[in-house]
């Protein structure tokens, strides 16, 4: 059974920068895509970045492109979320879940990821 757990949530001001970590266990990181979602107070779950599991395709939403970026350590089974230049907008509980796809991902929420993580809080105010 794939699990999935985030950690590395927190408050932080307006311009600053967090680290989250998805830490995956129960098969290798080549086996599924990844992807990071997040949900708003009173919204709905997005999409944030998806990163496959082979080549290490990459697809950024509009929001977040230029700002946030993925990194991956597969001796730690561990898929990174960097977040800079961060706003009040980007506050919400983070998930990362996922997706048997290895060659390709979406960050669609319906994209067929059926293995989600508990979640993180980010909150990001002055």
């Amino acid at each position: 059974q794939l699990q999935l757990v985030e950690s590395g949530g927190g408050s932080v001001q307006p311009g600053g920068s967090l680290r989250l970590s998805c830490l995956v266990s129960g098969s290798t990181l080549d086996d599924y895509s990844i992807g990071w979602f997040r949900q708003a107070p009173g919204k709905e779950r997005e999409g944030v970045l998806c990163t496959s599991g082979r080549d290490s395709v990459t697809r950024y939403a509009h929001s977040v492109k230029d700002r946030f970026f993925v990194s991956i350590d597969k001796t730690k089974n561990t898929v990174y979320l960097e977040m800079g230049s961060l706003k009040p907008e980007d506050t919400g509980v983070y998930y990362c879940a996922a997706s048997g796809t290895r060659y390709w991902c979406s960050t669609s929420v319906s994209a067929g990821y059926n293995y989600w993580g508990q979640g993180t809080q980010v909150t990001v105010s002055s």
